[in-house]
């Protein structure tokens, strides 16, 4: 994979490194966008579980219901390439706002029918509609971040945002998964997320125009790199949650032990991505981003020494924190290398690039640990990692 560079100067709109911007940084306009994503995040985190609950209680087979799943992360992938000329013909609140209606329409339409191949397309089509909101805010935020807060800014975009999916399975315990109360949660988010746009839209330009239209798979040619970083930090996130609790039961643990120290991973996620943007400030976010490969493939190295002690507890919280701030950083170089109608696509590729991690890495370390035994999972994960880093080290002496 050939390493990612900054294009020459004549190609400023597409990936030049941007001048740090000056000025009072938009408090009101970042805050409102954050808000937006953690509420998306909050429907997000809620729809999984409560649908894996009820199909469970019908007693549809565990193949069906992991296919069931999969239904929202390809709509993801195959909507993210219509994402950059959707908000060029229609402007980027318009669209956003139209995917937060059609969005509530889709999840009441899912509660409605409580039936697993309904459901089928309902939840395609939610992944879909539920796309273009996460992106779209998203570039709106790298768009008018202040290039000397970006680190802090993203950092605290992330951690908050990972907080949203936590609270999304957590409100389940409160509202149960029967009857309509857990969708009106979902629902209502999805509305809101409308809401916070209507009153945003005074406040934040149109999503960018400058420069020549780029598409995602125009982006892949710019970035490969880039977007094989956000594939790894989801393949890793998606395999520690889908596959801890197995090759924690091969080594003796039961899922009392287990499901905290997933909670204890997803805390560190949500934790530590401000530290590590405020790193990426003073090292730079090449470095930083290094930094948090060779960390996350050291976590692969020691999971195997460290599960039987209590020293897996704030191992598993730094873990999480560094996978996930591979992301983090990523979003990071984006702001920092493209501007635009590339920085457009370059969001949508990332959502491209997130579901394709997200979809391959949890089957590829299942077949891994089908044949090598439970520890495929630290050499799986610890590989990627390993070729990441790699080509991280390649591309940095090449400049």
């Amino acid at each position: 994979m050939p390493s990612d560079q900054p294009l020459p100067a004549a190609t400023p709109a597409l990936g030049q490194r941007i001048t740090p911007r000056e000025g009072p940084a938009p408090w009101a306009a970042m805050a409102g966008i954050i808000a937006t994503v953690t509420v998306f995040a909050v429907a997000q985190g809620l729809t999984y579980p409560l649908l894996s609950f009820i199909l469970e209680r019908q007693r549809t087979a565990p193949a069906l219901i992991g296919l069931s799943a999969a239904m929202t992360p390809l709509g993801f992938i195959l909507s993210a390439p219509l994402i950059p000329m959707l908000s060029r013909r229609l402007g980027g609140a318009r669209l956003a706002i139209l995917c937060s209606i059609l969005a509530v329409c889709t999840l009441a339409a899912i509660g409605w029918t409580q039936d697993v191949w309904v459901w089928m397309p309902l939840r395609f089509l939610l992944g879909v509609f539920a796309n273009p909101l996460s992106v779209i805010s998203e570039t709106w935020l790298v768009a008018i971040t202040p290039a000397s807060r970006r680190g802090r800014v993203m950092g605290l975009y992330s951690s908050v945002v990972s907080a949203g999916f936590g609270i999304g399975p957590l409100s389940l315990a409160l509202v149960g998964t029967d009857g309509w109360p857990p969708f009106l949660i979902g629902i209502l988010a999805f509305l809101l997320c409308g809401l916070i746009l209507l009153a945003l839209i005074p406040r934040l330009p149109d999503v960018p125009q400058d420069g020549e239209a780029t598409s995602v798979a125009g982006f892949l040619a710019l970035a490969p790199l880039l977007l094989f970083a956000v594939a790894t930090a989801a393949a890793f996130e998606q395999t520690l949650l889908s596959l801890l609790a197995v090759y924690g039961a091969a080594l003796g643990s039961s899922e009392v032990r287990v499901a905290p120290l997933i909670t204890c991973f997803i805390a560190g996620n949500a934790s530590l991505q401000i530290l590590i943007g405020r790193l990426s400030e003073r090292r730079g976010s090449r470095q930083t981003l290094l930094s948090c490969v060779l960390c996350s493939l050291g976590g692969c190295l020691l999971l195997p020494w460290l599960f039987d002690s209590w020293l897996v507890w704030p191992f598993v919280f730094v873990w999480g924190g560094v996978t996930f701030g591979i992301y983090t950083l990523s979003l990071i170089q984006l702001g920092e290398r493209f501007s635009g109608q590339a920085l457009i696509a370059g969001n949508a590729a990332f959502a491209f690039a997130w579901g394709i991690g997200g979809m391959v890495g949890s089957p590829a370390t299942g077949a891994v640990m089908q044949v090598a035994g439970h520890q495929g999972l630290p050499l799986s994960l610890g590989l990627l990692c390993a070729v990441l880093g790699g080509f991280l080290i390649i591309g940095r002496r090449r400049g």
